[in-house]
């Protein structure tokens, strides 16, 4: 059991697990720099960032916040735990398997009627989950009818038609069909068309258990970070706080990790270090709703009940793409064998609170740039401050619960 240390956080090590992006590994780097750049001048506390290294094996890219001149704060490592290499792959995939599955995977989901049971969670999210559907078959009705106009004037369908024959005038309306879309790609990635389709592809198949690379993945990462640890304490470096960080579709990868990492370390967060668990604007319903990902929720079963570690759960009802007031307790139906609750803290990041009302007004309908707001610079202070929690002196069990940044905080579970 983690016993409480009101002493500052001088050493911590992040570990950050992005979200289901092809473009990770230049992203999230420039993303930090950028956002923390933004932070000081607001805030102040300027601090050296060291440039960023990628492991041999491509998987991780780190680099190092120095603690500050003045002032209170923690020096940090910060690894990336890298998985866009798997995302990519799905990208280069054939197109029509592409929507193939995301047609099965809807129609699952609808079946079963678990895509409702999202709607109620928050109908916004429902949204963005219908909405590549939706796309995919407005795209077939608009390739029918351009095919159908281009056979009919090319065939002999009308007076004024070329009376091609058959075997000519059908191939090419069906390629102009298809070559219309190839033609608006562009347009489709602007509108993240593809980008939502294979994250919700990605989901569905993990829910059923067809990913086994990205399982291979998890385990990598937990291995990682346990032999990260290991180096660290073997070369005698103070370690204050351990944190897991994922984002996103990462909240998910987080929370599965941490699985791991206790699992295979039975001492881990008894005793020196804090070992913390933070998942900002988590999809983690979609996978764990599904019934077949047993394992998944077996997995959260045993964080709700760790007291080795403490799970804090961020979301924001102005996130298009999370699912706010998720609770795994009153959502999962979780087994927990009489054990008592322990986590999650489940806390409203309050982007209201924390960006000026005139960037609030011109980004609230860019789902995107909202949904990322977990990880930029606040403009005000706010009881959600994604730099104070990773490289300030509080742990994060304090940051969460300290009244003063949280004085209109939800009740706390049990600890």
């Amino acid at each position: 059991m983690q016993e409480a240390r009101p002493e500052s956080v001088s050493h911590r090590y992040v570990f950050y697990i992005p979200g289901y992006d092809p473009e990770a590994k230049t992203r999230y780097r420039l993303l930090f720099v950028r956002e923390w750049a933004r932070y000081t001048k607001r805030f102040g506390g300027r601090r050296e960032i060291s440039r960023a290294q990628t492991s041999e094996d491509g998987l991780v890219q780190s680099w190092t916040v120095s603690p500050p001149d003045q002032g209170d704060g923690a020096e940090t490592r910060y690894d990336v735990l890298l998985w866009d290499d798997i995302v990519a792959a799905d990208f280069a995939r054939s197109r029509f398997l592409s929507v193939a599955l995301l047609v099965v995977g809807t129609l699952h989901m609808i079946l079963i009627g678990l895509l409702f049971r999202f709607y109620r969670l928050n109908w916004k999210y429902g949204n963005v989950i219908l909405y590549p559907f939706v796309m995919v078959i407005l795209l077939t009705a608009l390739s029918l009818v351009i095919g159908v106009t281009v056979h009919a004037h090319l065939g002999d369908a009308f007076g004024h038609s070329l009376r091609w024959p058959l075997w000519v005038s059908l191939p090419l309306a069906v390629v102009a069909g298809i070559v219309w879309i190839k033609a608006i790609e562009a347009f489709l990635n602007r509108v993240f068309f593809w980008q939502l389709l294979n994250d919700w592809v990605f989901n569905w198949q993990h829910g059923q258990g067809m990913r086994p690379d990205y399982e291979r993945r998890l385990d990598a990462f937990a291995a990682h970070i346990l032999s990260s640890l290991a180096a660290r304490a073997a070369a005698g470096e103070a370690t204050d706080e351990v944190m897991i960080v994922g984002h996103s579709s990462g909240g998910l990868t987080a929370v599965e990790v941490a699985a791991r990492v206790l699992a295979r370390d039975g001492t881990i967060g008894t005793s020196g270090a804090n070992l913390s668990l933070v998942t900002l604007g988590s999809g983690l319903p979609l996978v764990a709703m599904q019934p077949a990902a047993t394992r998944l929720r077996a997995e959260i079963a045993g964080l709700v009940t760790e007291r080795r570690i403490v799970w804090c759960d961020f979301h924001a009802p102005q996130d298009w793409m999370n699912f706010p007031g998720f609770n795994p307790l009153q959502h999962l139906g979780l087994e927990l064998h009489g054990q008592p609750v322990a986590n999650p803290l489940v806390r409203s990041a309050r982007f209201r609170d924390l960006i000026c009302p005139e960037t609030y007004r011109r980004v609230r309908f860019r789902p995107f740039r909202m949904h990322f707001q977990f990880l930029l610079a606040n403009e005000r202070p706010g009881a959600y401050d994604f730099f104070a929690m990773t490289l300030g002196p509080r742990r994060l069990r304090e940051q969460v619960l300290a009244p003063a940044a949280c004085p209109e905080r939800e009740p706390a579970l049990p600890l």
